[in-house]
């Protein structure tokens, strides 16, 4: 009789503990901004949350300005103070006794988040940090010696978000048994995207283009680094017959394209019908530098990325590592073999590429995956 009762006892136990293990956890998760791209997937992650609460440190105000449309009504305002590049943010809302996770950036210049990983005794709050996990102009020299200042940080932290696997390779060597995840990022409406196929042929007409084969761009012309100086070189160097460009864009890096009778520029675009449409009309993706999540959508409207190598000189963000050349795009050693490659790329060649682009997308990257990915790390604490 003990025996059977003693079993019983084991085994609620045994159920009470897989329950405990089960429960949703509660987070908060710091950002600068939550732009449109992001919305997706922090609504799918909200889903697996008990709660989750998002806080911005820019006012909304200047997230408008900085191009990015917004949805304020899930999103609270934290105060802070920005000082040379520094943060300092009041972190007593974080404190809120529902959040078993809070969600801080992996950025060396937050000085709050300093004190935060070092007061964990204190507060008891498990804490993720989420970023790149190196500097994207430092990127040549970070990643033969990771930075010694996020190296403390993840050092102190309880797990780690990264945004590729690349980096979560180079960061799995100095932290192997740290709870780490790359969530592979994406940006909202992939699976619409995948989904929309137009008719090359009407939509040319449509927009009054006329050139062989077209490629597409679409950035802000904000940031140095987008090297349009190559993207000038090769509308010059380019039969205008035959290649037309599809700019999608606004800023004041902007260059002038009037000149150019095949360069069709439709200034920043917000209407995603229009937008879905343009990218239909092209049959390539080509950003000579600075590639980002901008690439994600062009993968997912089924193009190829084509691009430069990452250099001192041409620096390219982390979604750099997803473009796999002769596989889903083309990256060039210089100008010459990029203006050889475009000009002689057979049809089908750049159909292949833009199929394996588009898979890439289907199979790894969708906001769904990404939460997946996120909330692995939080359930782990």
């Amino acid at each position: 009789m003990m025996n059977i009762l003693n079993s019983r006892q084991g085994n609620s136990k045994d159920r009470k503990e897989n329950n405990q293990d089960m429960k949703k956890k509660s987070i908060a998760i710091l950002q600068p901004e939550v732009p449109h791209y992001r919305e997706e997937f922090f609504d799918l992650l909200r889903q697996k949350c008990e709660t989750m609460d998002l806080y911005v440190y820019n006012s909304f105000d200047d997230t408008r300005k900085n191009g990015f449309k917004i949805n304020t009504e899930k999103l609270k305002f934290i105060p802070n103070k920005q000082v040379k590049g520094f943060l300092f943010y009041n972190p007593r809302v974080l404190f809120d006794k529902r959040y078993d996770v809070i969600v801080l950036m992996l950025h060396f210049a937050h000085i709050t988040t300093w004190l935060l990983l070092l007061t964990k005794f204190l507060h008891h709050k498990k804490i993720i940090l989420w970023g790149q996990g190196i500097s994207v102009k430092r990127y040549l020299k970070e990643e033969r010696r990771p930075d010694w200042k996020l190296r403390w940080q993840m050092a102190l932290a309880d797990g780690v978000w990264l945004y590729m696997q690349k980096e979560l390779e180079m960061w799995r060597k100095v932290f192997p048994k740290k709870k780490m995840v790359a969530l592979d990022n994406t940006l909202s409406g992939v699976d619409d995207m995948l989904a929309y196929r137009g008719d090359k042929s009407a939509l040319k007409e449509k927009y009054g283009i006329k050139e062989k084969t077209v490629l597409i761009f679409c950035a802000r012309f904000e940031s140095n680094y987008r090297r349009t100086d190559l993207l000038v070189e090769a509308m010059k160097r380019l039969d205008s017959k035959d290649f037309g460009f599809i700019i999608i864009g606004a800023g004041r890096n902007k260059p002038d394209f009037s000149g150019f009778d095949n360069v069709h520029d439709f200034g920043a675009v917000y209407d995603t019908d229009v937008k879905r449409e343009l990218f239909a009309i092209a049959d390539i993706y080509f950003q000579p530098g600075w590639v980002g999540l901008s690439i994600v959508e062009a993968m997912a409207y089924g193009l190829p990325v084509f691009t430069f190598k990452r250099s001192e000189e041409t620096k390219q963000c982390v979604e750099y590592s997803y473009i796999k050349a002769s596989q889903n795009g083309m990256i060039f050693e210089n100008m010459d073999e990029c203006v050889s490659v475009i000009s002689t790329i057979a049809p089908e060649e750049i159909r292949r590429l833009g199929d394996n682009a588009c898979e890439l997308v289907r199979t790894r990257l969708t906001p769904a995956q990404m939460a997946e990915k996120a909330y692995s790390v939080v359930e782990q604490l």
